[in-house]
């Protein structure tokens, strides 16, 4: 049985990668659950299950009007946006709708990795949590690749700038934790795991020794990467 005291948390983008689990992570901490689903996507029942929780599930879109996703809006405390980064421009819809709604008194946008500093006036808090260890780690972030490169890599650059890696589980646990935590609030949640912290050079060594044997390394220039991607956004600009 969820706590009264606990805020109503609607999560937009819950089916979504990071989304399931800030919802699984919500649902955890006794918080009453929602998750936004567009028709095409509505489960039969009005709740439906991810990592092992049961949530609510409420029909709407972004792209539904104002008045509609501002009444879905009235029902909970707090908006946690985790669209994916196609459709961060979208967010000026929710935020208008918080605006028509008048009651959510906390707002955590999808710039989960970005570093931001404002939310049009709307008590907000940015989580800015870098990596995500699942996403990247896995390949290695090669391009195409779904298992751990075996033979060789492609470096970006000289490999030495440092990333800070958080496990998906860690990003979702600290978000719903900032939700009633006044420190938090219009304040970004930096998450920085100081064991975490690795060049990419220092992640490929570490692959070397789990497998037992060098890798081919393949560096890619960072004008070149430039070019490449200026040359293929003028392809599709075309």
């Amino acid at each position: 049985m969820a706590d009264p005291q606990e805020s109503k948390i609607l999560v937009i983008g819950g089916t979504g990668y990071i989304g399931r689990f800030i919802i699984g992570a919500s649902a955890k901490a006794n918080h009453p659950s929602f998750v936004l689903v567009g028709e095409t996507n509505m489960p039969r029942e009005n709740s439906f299950k991810i990592s092992r929780t049961w949530m609510s599930v409420v029909t709407g879109d972004l792209h539904d009007g104002l008045d509609c996703l501002a009444k879905v809006i009235k029902q909970v405390d707090v908006v946690i946006s985790a669209v994916n980064r196609m459709q961060l421009v979208d967010q000026t819809k929710i935020i208008a709708a918080i605006k028509e709604a008048g009651n959510v008194k906390r707002f955590f946008p999808s710039e989960f990795g970005n570093d931001a500093d404002r939310a049009e006036g709307i008590p907000y808090t940015y989580v800015s949590s870098n990596c995500f260890a699942g996403y990247f780690l896995p390949t290695l972030a090669q391009p195409g690749a779904t298992s751990p490169p075996r033979d060789k890599v492609i470096i970006v650059g000289d490999g030495n700038p440092k990333e800070i890696f958080v496990k998906e589980e860690d990003i979702s646990t600290y978000t719903i934790r900032a939700v009633d935590d006044p420190r938090t609030l219009n304040k970004v949640l930096y998450l920085k795991p100081p064991k975490n912290i690795y060049s990419f050079n220092e992640l490929v060594a570490l692959c070397e020794k789990k497998f037992g044997k060098a890798l081919g390394k393949v560096n890619v220039p960072e004008d070149k990467l430039l070019n490449d991607i200026i040359g293929q956004f003028s392809k599709i600009q075309d």
